[in-house]
């Protein structure tokens, strides 16, 4: 009998598989066990015909192949390797010891050859914490799988490639990490949308703190524009966040052997026709929905209203948890989504509520119906409320003014890193992500605007949880003015971002209001 370590995928993670052979004086046949998927009982064909290709005799015995733990589904064709391998060494075609430490991934074409398999980063994670201290993996795949450390990664082109290197000593190329250069592609500029400086500035801080963003108005006002601008001027990920982002988008099949390798912040627009399964993630076996492919970067949810109500109210737990839970009869899978979120609405179902361009042609009745599809809860969760009014012609005709994407990446990596020094030990990096027992001693709130913001809590009605994601955008406010703490002047400008209301006739201006009115209040600090 001879074991071989191998790999499946389970949702985004990967599980190590011991493939166990037995050989036995039997009628010749071939028993694959341990719950196997029709893509690992079909397996044996495969095997049978690459084994046959490279010139090896497949043995005329009765073949028992198990595949530990026996109470996890396997799908992987990636098994096709180990369990070939495990047959030859059974069969004494070659030095079982030579399987000891190495694990093995590949699914095998009937001629020999290595083809990729998707999820290869995270096997390989598996298959080094199962013990083993190098593995054999697919060419195409050889990229991803280095990004494993403290695992030697060998690249084979097929299955006689691997042989020649067990039994002749061949030596196998080593996987190289391909090196993370973004991708050749035009980021839009925020210089390029004329108008809309509140708006910029919003966008300015949600990118400087994490904090999600909700933007409505009537269309054609710029909100797309505006939300597809945001991940030029975010922060560039680290190694560690392209290496979870690589682990998500290889498991769904996103990646190649082209872009081997997540280097970009992820941008995921689904429409607003997308199923509660395609937005959080389901199916048979589990794969990720769109809030785990947008992990560390930004989720855009355009038309939000549009949306089916219980796919948004699905949304509320994993915007405060980052992860998505899916749980099967006989199987769960986590899957990470800690994403950026921006919304984007009309007012009413025209559109033109409030616009000042054309009027509105829904009643109050409709105008209702149409808002209360964004539940307060979820509204509540939703850091800044800004209001686009459309722009008039002279601005867009005029040349555009406002801060390049260049220029607010300069500010948002500064205030990034200020959040890190400062945030440094406490297990989180944005001002967004301060958990609320930690609030009162990071934000440092002044007295001035303690009392600021229990009038405006008292006076516009807010949640305990809107006045918490207050304060922390303020806090960001402070940071991006680099002061040590948080003053009367960073609240009501929060507080200029929260007071719009979805369908008011008059939002933006009535924020500005307000915003002016609080600064008076103290004095005109």
């Amino acid at each position: 009998m001879t074991r071989v370590i191998g790999a499946s995928l389970v949702g985004v993670n990967g599980v190590a598989v011991e493939v166990e052979v037995r050989l036995s004086s039997q009628l010749p046949r071939i028993d694959i066990v341990g719950l196997p998927e029709a893509a690992v009982r079909e397996s044996a064909a495969r095997v049978r015909a690459a084994i046959a290709s490279v010139g090896q005799r497949f043995p005329d015995r009765r073949i028992t192949v198990n595949l530990a733990p026996a109470s996890l589904r396997k799908g992987d064709a990636g098994l096709d390797l180990p369990i070939a391998l495990g047959i030859l060494a059974a069969a004494g075609a070659l030095e079982s010891e030579r399987l000891r430490a190495l694990g093995l991934l590949g699914e095998l074409a009937l001629d020999g050859r290595l083809r990729p398999v998707k999820g290869a980063l995270a096997l390989t994670l598996a298959i080094r914490d199962a013990g083993s201290r190098r593995v054999i993996v697919p060419v195409e795949n050889g990229p991803e799988a280095a990004l494993t450390p403290g695992l030697q990664v060998f690249e084979a082109a097929d299955l006689g490639a691997v042989l020649r290197h067990l039994i002749e000593d061949a030596p196998l190329r080593r996987a190289e990490v391909a090196t993370p250069e973004p991708l050749n592609r035009r980021v839009p500029d925020l210089a390029d949308v004329h108008g809309q400086e509140q708006a910029k500035r919003a966008l300015e801080v949600a990118a400087a703190g994490g904090h999600s963003i909700f933007l409505w108005g009537s269309p054609g006002s710029g909100k797309t524009m505006l939300a597809q601008r945001l991940p030029g001027f975010l922060p560039a990920m680290e190694f560690a966040e392209a290496v979870e982002v690589t682990r998500i988008h290889s498991a769904a099949g996103l990646l190649n052997s082209a872009v081997p390798i997540a280097v970009d912040r992820p941008f995921r627009a689904p429409h607003h026709t997308t199923s509660a399964a395609g937005l959080l993630g389901g199916g048979n076996p589990p794969g990720p929905g769109e809030v785990s492919l947008a992990h560390r970067g930004v989720l855009f949810l355009d038309e939000l209203a549009e949306f089916q109500r219980h796919t948004l109210e699905a949304l509320r737990q994993v915007i405060e948890q980052h992860s998505v839970v899916i749980a099967r009869a006989k199987t769960s899978c986590v899957f990470p989504a800690h994403f950026q979120l921006v919304a984007a609405s009309n007012p009413c179902p025209c559109g033109w509520r409030g616009s000042g361009v054309r009027d509105c042609r829904c009643d109050d009745g409709a105008t209702a119906r149409y808002t209360s599809r964004i539940s307060g809860p979820l509204l509540d969760r939703i850091d800044l409320h800004v209001s686009v009014a459309p722009v008039a012609w002279s601005q867009i005709d005029e040349p555009a003014r406002g801060p390049s994407s260049a220029e607010l990446r300069t500010s948002v990596n500064a205030c990034r890193k200020l959040q890190q020094s400062r945030n440094s030990g406490e297990g989180f990096r944005t001002n967004a992500e301060i958990p609320d027992e930690a609030l009162d001693r990071l934000v440092r709130a002044t007295a001035d605007a303690r009392r600021l913001l229990g009038a405006a809590v008292e006076r516009l009605g807010l949640s305990a949880r809107a006045a918490r994601r207050l304060l922390r955008v303020a806090r960001t406010i402070a940071d991006l003015a680099k002061e040590e703490k948080t003053g009367p002047r960073a609240v009501a400008e929060a507080l200029s971002y929260r007071a719009t209301e979805l369908g008011s006739t008059s939002g933006a201006e009535a924020a500005a209001n307000r915003y002016t009115a609080a600064l008076r209040e103290h004095g005109g600090v």
